[in-house]
Order: structure tokens, then sequence, then C-alpha cells
């Protein structure tokens, strides 16, 4: 039998009998020396796991070191109460398939079963912590869902709003369709890479001249919204000819891309295609009319895969965005919360993203768009 279990229930014991935690607060109260502590909360959604409690006794080692100093310290426990971790393990209870769903059930009454999700694991994860053996100021832990908590942040907005801080504008966000709205950077690091084979595409964009930009992309749905295609300034790139047809693409990449039997025209520096005008594949859609496009500079464009110049799309991610801010790009935004092709965009419009994929390789070598397809593993 393992006796750690019952030394530390004994430890337990003896600190709440003794009141060990408050003598330690007394002690060092009033003392010049002072150690402030707001933790930063996991979310009060499940039981904590193992790595909920390893950080949590990082945190009270520090804790106890401070006091061991002699410091008068903040002990401020605190539990994160929204997110849509809340929110789907609460769809999951009441059987939700969408946010349709949780529409129809009442916004209101969903957002009361959420605080009672929290009010019930914040418990737990209390009762989980002491066990741990954390010394915490746990009657004073502080709750995001509170109503200082919100009324703060509508004042924080009031504020910037009469400072004339806030405006309308576009971005673009990691976007859950399942749930329609946005995810937090937080959320996919952590959960959320996978790894995944997707069918990556290389296809050809016509330049005026006879010749082809050859472009590869991992996201075949975004090839609507192609507004410019970006190369490195300082990269070599090479003029090809392969089965009759003439490509421009990254020399490192040649090979591999085009095979051994091709034929090199001309060898030029990326710098050199700059400005050159060239036709997206999916011009002939009436929303598209508008959209001149044209290379330009991007220091991150590598030739370690693909073919040395990237296809970019404002309207669907968030480097292609930031990129078209600083050269002026249009931006052609194709899809819903429901990530499915809005109005505008022909046989497309209503189609979600996941299931148009076969029928662009199609389309796009009916009208001799595409070079070829593969299948690539990333995360």
């Amino acid at each position: 039998m393992n006796p750690f279990p019952g030394i530390e229930n004994k430890i337990l014991k003896f600190w709440k009998k003794e009141k060990i935690f408050s003598k330690l607060q007394k002690k060092n109260k009033g003392k010049k020396k002072t150690f402030s502590f707001l933790d930063g909360p996991i979310t009060a959604n499940n039981p904590m796991g193992v790595h909920h409690a390893w950080g949590r006794t990082y945190k009270d080692v520090f804790q106890r070191y401070k006091a061991m100093q002699g410091c008068d310290e903040r002990y401020q426990n605190g539990f994160d109460c929204q997110g849509l971790w809340v929110e789907v393990e609460v769809e999951k209870e009441l059987g939700f398939k969408n946010k349709k769903d949780i529409e129809e059930f009442g916004i209101a009454k969903f957002v009361a079963k959420c605080k009672e999700r929290v009010k019930k694991y914040s418990q737990i994860q209390t009762e989980q912590s002491v066990r741990l053996g954390q010394w915490m100021d746990w009657k004073n832990s502080y709750y995001t869902m509170s109503d200082e908590n919100n009324y703060a942040i509508w004042h924080f907005l009031k504020t910037c709003w009469e400072k004339n801080w806030l405006y309308k504008g576009r971005d673009v966000v990691p976007w859950c369709p399942r749930c329609g709205t946005a995810i937090s950077q937080h959320e996919i690091l952590t959960e959320e890479y996978k790894e995944l084979t997707h069918r990556a595409v290389f296809v050809k964009f016509p330049l005026k001249n006879g010749r082809n930009l050859l472009i590869w992309t991992t996201t075949p749905w975004t090839l609507v919204a192609n507004v410019a295609v970006a190369v490195n300034s300082k990269l070599n790139y090479i003029e090809a000819k392969k089965d009759g047809e003439n490509f421009i693409l990254a020399e490192k990449l040649a090979s591999s891309v085009l095979g051994e039997d091709h034929k090199i025209i001309k060898k030029l520096k990326g710098k050199e295609l700059l400005d050159l005008e060239y036709t997206g594949p999916y011009d002939n859609l009436k929303i598209n009319k508008k959209i001149k496009h044209k290379v330009i500079a991007w220091d991150e464009v590598s030739e370690e895969e693909g073919t040395g110049l990237v296809h970019i799309a404002p309207g669907c991610g968030q480097e292609d965005f930031i990129l078209g801010k600083e050269n002026k790009l249009g931006v052609i935004d194709p899809i819903n919360g429901e990530a499915k092709y809005k109005e505008g965009f022909d046989w497309l419009t209503g189609l979600s993203t996941k299931e148009v994929i076969s029928k662009i390789f199609k389309d796009i070598e009916e009208r001799e768009f595409l070079f070829k397809v593969q299948d690539y593993t990333h995360r």
C-alpha cells in the first residue's frame, strides 16, 4: 500500500485544525515587503487535469517562498467562467448540434445553464486544489462572469467609445463554423493542432504573354478569393518549359514540381517578377471583375515547399490580410459564418468549403488552370 496519500491527508487535517494558513497570513500582515498574486484562472468547466495540478503546484511554490521571506501576500485565486469550452460542454449535455439549437432553446436559458456548470466545477476544482495542498484565499476567489467584471469591461469600452478610440474595420480571425463564432489563437495552439493529410494543388495563373505563374496551395477553397501572388525578391526563379507550356517557379523547387524532364528557358530574380499582372482562375465570377491581380514582394516566401510563389487571399487568412493591407490590395470575403459560400459565387454559393474541394479540382481542370494535385501531410 502506498503510504503517501495517508501522510498527505494527515498533514491537511493538521493544517485545517490548527488554522496554519491563517496564522501565516497574520504573521506576515503589515510587513513592508509585499507580494501580490492574482491567478491567471483555469476554466471552471470540468474537474482539474494533471496539467492544472502541475501549474498550481508551481504557483504554490512561489507563494510559499515569498511567505518564507516574510512578505505580506495577496492570495487571489480565480476562475475563468466564459468561452467555448464551457458552452460546448453544456451543448453536449443538452444534445445540441449547432448555434441554431442554442437560439431556439433561448440564449438567456442557455447562459443560466453555463453558469450552473461553472458554479459546480469551480467548487470541485477548489476541493481538488485544497487536496493538492495549495494555499490560497479560497473564500475570496474571483469569477470572470461576475457583475463587477462585466461592468468594468463595459465601462472600459464606453470610455474608449467616448474618446473615439473605437472604429469599424475588417480583420481575419480563426473561426468555428459549427459554433458560429471566432476562436482564440490560444485555443488553437493548445488544443486544435493535428497531423492531417490534405489534397494540395498546383495551379497555373496565366500571364499576358503566354507564360504561367505556378502556385501551390493546401486550401483550394480560397482560390476564388485570390488577389495577388507573393514572391521573395531575393530568391532565384526560373522560366521552364514542360509539355509545351512555360512555367515560372523557384529554381530550387523546379525538379520536385516539374520533374527532371523540363527545360530551363530563363533564370530570374524574384524582384524581376514584381508587378506582373496575371489572370486568376476565378476571374469569371462577377464578384471578382474589379480585381486586378499582380505579383508582390514578401520576405516570408521560402523555397522549402510548394513553388516559391504564394497565392494570396486577404479575405481568407490572417497573414494574407496583413500583407494585403500593406500592399493596399482588395479583399474578397467568400464565406459566411457557417463556412458556406456567399451570394455572388455562382455555382459555389451555398456549398460548404469542405464539400467543394473535389468540385474545384474538376472545375479548374476543365478550364485548364490545374497543373497537378498531391497529398500533403502537415499540422
